[in-house]
């Protein structure tokens, strides 16, 4: 069973370009760590403080070796350690969703 990680983050609207610089590390690291990612979104029009992530995984099983190798992998860590510093992120949930399939 694919189980996919929606990640619902709260972006301090003046620093989106930070968010954004930290969004596009992702793509390289997750992928090098097991995730799939099926992308990062930002806000566009409306509301401008929302931004989300999906990475999906074969199994939990998966997830959990995944951040484990997240865990020792230098650039996700200094990505993780940039979030910090530069203050961009206000607040992150996570659900984990499965498909429903026909």
């Amino acid at each position: 069973m694919t189980v996919t990680v929606f990640i619902r983050y709260r972006i301090e609207p003046l620093k989106s370009a930070q968010f954004e610089l930290y969004a596009r590390r992702w793509h390289e690291i997750i992928p090098a760590c097991g995730g799939n990612l099926l992308g990062y979104w930002m806000p566009h029009e409306g509301t401008n403080d929302i931004a989300y992530g999906l990475i999906s995984f074969g199994s939990l099983a998966a997830y959990e070796t995944y951040r484990n190798r997240l865990k020792e992998d230098a650039a996700g860590t200094a990505n993780f350690e940039f979030a910090q510093n530069e203050q961009f992120i206000q607040s992150e949930e996570r659900t984990f969703l499965r498909q429903v399939v026909a």
